[in-house]
């Protein structure tokens, strides 16, 4: 059974930092593509950033680009999302995803002073 479990979300203010991690299992991790998507409140969900299988290879939404990095750890079977320079627009809940339509439960994001 696929599971995807994030972690890591929670209230930061707007300019800080956080890093996402999201537990993989029940897949062979590593032959994959993973993808984090976020939804806003009130809003549909909006792809973030993806990674290929090996890591080798990055893709970002313009409203991401420059300060978010995605990145995975095969050997632990985990996918991480770094965000920096974060604002209010970025409040959301976070997902990793799957291809096949594999979402975790998502972590929350609030972006506030």
């Amino acid at each position: 059974e696929v599971q995807l479990v994030e972690s890591g979300g929670g209230l930061v203010q707007p300019g800080g930092s956080l890093r996402l991690s999201c537990a993989a299992s029940g897949f062979t991790f590593g032959s994959y593509d993973m993808s984090w998507v976020r939804q806003a409140p009130g809003k549909g969900p909006e792809w973030v950033s993806a990674i290929n299988s090996g890591g080798g290879s990055t893709y970002y939404a313009d409203s991401v680009k420059g300060r978010f990095t995605i990145s995975r750890d095969n050997a632990k079977n985990t996918l991480y999302l770094q965000m920096n320079s974060l604002k209010p627009e970025d409040t959301a809940v976070y997902y990793c995803s799957l291809r096949g339509g594999y979402w975790g439960k998502g972590t929350l994001v609030t972006v506030s002073s």
